[in-house]
């Protein structure tokens, strides 16, 4: 006799039906309103919103947290990026207002790091004011196969210069700081 099919226990993880997932869109025909993000924000004027970030950084308990986390290595943008998510989250504002104040919360954020005398790293992936950016041998390398006569151009221009006594130097980094004042 065949052995006998056993049937899973009800309510199991045996016993779900794969094809009883919610489809994808039903989320959109349900009221959200029983979460604080789904009714009206409590704020929606960012000025207001960047005051109350301000005065809750400056309490003692928040701010003495706050550098700890930069001591570690946790960067500026995610501070502030995390205090945007709670904030929509908890429903004080939109996430539209949220952008709008993360420039000015993380301005804040480091100048207190940089008065307190705490190292911090402002974005989380180093490299992100290059991203995006082209090397220049990759730069040189397109010229001359793309437009092999402007390539030639510079190139002589740049070696009849070096036969005069023009050696090209790097480029001076530059910056506000590095900046000097025409009087």
């Amino acid at each position: 006799m065949a052995e006998e099919m056993k049937m899973p226990m009800p309510g199991s993880i045996e016993a779900k039906d794969p094809f009883a997932a919610v489809p994808p869109g039903y989320s959109l025909t349900t009221d959200n309103e029983r979460w604080p993000w789904g009714r009206p924000p409590e704020v929606v004027d960012p000025t207001a919103i960047i005051e109350g970030a301000i005065d809750s950084l400056q309490t003692r308990k928040v701010k003495s947290e706050m550098m700890k986390l930069l001591m570690v290595g946790a960067s500026v943008e995610a501070l502030v990026e995390g205090y945007i998510l709670q904030g929509f989250h908890d429903g004080k504002f939109t996430p539209d207002v949220g952008m709008l104040i993360k420039g000015p919360l993380a301005m804040f954020i480091a100048n207190m790091a940089e008065e307190e005398g705490v190292p911090y790293r402002f974005f989380e992936n180093e490299d992100a004011l290059n991203e995006g950016e082209m090397d220049d041998a990759t730069f040189f390398t397109m010229m001359r196969q793309n437009n092999p006569a402007m390539f030639e151009y510079v190139s002589e221009t740049v070696n009849r210069g070096i036969r005069e006594g023009n050696m090209p130097r790097p480029p001076k980094e530059e910056n506000f700081m590095s900046m000097t004042k025409d009087k």
